[in-house]
């Protein structure tokens, strides 16, 4: 059957859909789980932490099998590693295994959504691009995170009530299985389309070509080296403040055992997200340039965290977290849909694979800082110092908007304009300079 964007566009939902359901099922209970384990917050966010180690240690060596073995491929691994570490977590839950065993397995977890983390975005820019696609992409990637949204409010509120009524290795349990299905789904749907994986090529001298096009259409894009740096700063703090979540509210709530309550906190950030991604072009119509869309989300955001930490009463920092949930869902595919404007397709699940690696690493930091803030004084005490952490993200985003690129006010379809990298002797004064790479 002919590929046309339509069906790649259902193919790709389908996939998101799939793999936040599986994610999901989870989300709501993945603390109080490490918890009922024997762990305590700062081992539980420790456990988290090696989690986005894992992720650091293997995105870009995940995006480089993306760009030289194909998108497909590395879909397909991520199932499988998925699923046998979410099995294994099970395992260590059930003997009470010691921590340096969760760190282990935690990390495996990891490598698992490095598969996925370029390669599914990669894989859609370049089908649509090889199928003629002239719309918009902020518009594809909002109606993804409405259908994700969709997947996680079913999965969280699934999983937490689950586990109520079960116990918490079943919704772990049930989201391998999905893993299992989505692996049979993708094999059998999804071709690399646009793409043309160097299977033949020698892999040692390929990986070091996509590495240096990587640098340089990448870190040497002052506009792309400056979202990247932000990125630790936004995405660390936020595993932290949904992770935290769970106990924090079941404590202001008043029944620790109230899983379904945590589960309902999960599916509430799930609303936010479909209701962001239906708000993404109507805030994109309020911003000339898109990277004035993204400081002015970022502001939000961090005001709703700090008053998360300031305020007691459960209600108001419900409230709170879905302002929170919809500032990030509005302004994430905007931000997808700018940054694909600014990479090549060769290089493309590479690139976004180190945006995301920056990410991670940020989390590697800020989770067990955050989780020893909580134990040590107390959960609402670790949201204010994540509101700080957090607002760390604005001078770098100005930085990137200062920059002025074409594609930060154009309207884009799915084939990037591509800025040419900074020569190293006009390289301009990079603010990261005196921080060094985790």
């Amino acid at each position: 059957m002919t590929a046309t964007p339509a069906s790649i566009k259902r193919i790709y939902y389908v996939l998101t859909v799939g793999n936040t359901l599986a994610a999901s099922l989870i989300w709501g209970i993945n603390t109080i789980f490490l918890l009922d384990a024997g762990l305590n917050n700062l081992e539980a966010f420790a456990a988290n932490a090696f989690f986005t180690a894992g992720m650091v240690l293997f995105e870009v060596p995940t995006g480089i099998v993306a760009d030289l073995r194909g998108r497909r491929a590395s879909f397909l691994l991520g199932t499988i590693t998925l699923a046998v570490t979410t099995a294994l977590y099970v395992l260590l839950w059930q003997i009470e295994a010691p921590f340096w065993q969760w760190a282990v397995v935690s990390a495996l977890l990891g490598l698992g959504f490095t598969f996925f983390s370029g390669a599914t975005e990669a894989w859609l820019v370049d089908a649509l691009t090889a199928t003629g696609f002239d719309g918009q992409l902020d518009a594809v990637f909002a109606r993804a995170q409405v259908a994700s949204g969709a997947a996680m409010l079913a999965g969280s509120v699934g999983g937490g009530y689950l586990a109520q009524l079960t116990n918490l290795g079943v919704p772990f349990v049930v989201r391998a299985a999905v893993l299992i299905v989505m692996f049979v789904i993708a094999a059998v749907v999804m071709r690399d389309l646009g793409f043309t994986p160097d299977r033949e090529g020698r892999p040692l001298a390929e990986i070091r070509r996509i590495v240096r096009n990587s640098v340089d259409y990448g870190w040497q894009v002052p506009t792309v080296r400056y979202l990247m740096l932000a990125s630790p700063f936004v995405g660390g703090v936020g595993v932290y403040v949904f992770y935290a979540l769970q106990p924090y509210l079941l404590e202001l709530y008043g029944d620790p055992h109230a899983y379904g309550v945590a589960g309902l906190v999960a599916a509430l950030l799930s609303a936010a997200q479909i209701a962001g991604g239906f708000c993404t072009t109507w805030v994109r119509a309020r911003f000339r340039r898109r990277t004035s869309a993204l400081l002015a989300g970022q502001v939000l955001s961090v005001a709703a965290i700090l008053l998360i930490g300031l305020v007691t009463n459960f209600w108001v920092v419900l409230a709170l977290i879905m302002l929170w949930g919809l500032l990030s869902a509005a302004t994430m595919p905007i931000r997808q849909a700018f940054l694909n404007s600014l990479i090549p397709s060769s290089q493309r699940a590479t690139i976004l694979s180190f945006d995301s690696l920056m990410s991670s690493t940020g989390g590697v930091v800020a989770q067990p800082i955050l989780g020893r803030v909580a134990d040590v004084w107390s959960y609402p005490a670790s949201y204010v110092v994540s509101g700080v952490i957090s607002a760390f993200a604005l001078p770098f985003l100005a930085l990137s908007r200062a920059q002025r690129t074409p594609t930060d006010t154009a309207v884009t379809g799915a084939g990037p304009t591509i800025p040419s990298p900074t020569p190293p002797a006009e390289a301009q004064p990079d603010p990261a300079g005196e921080r060094q790479a985790r």
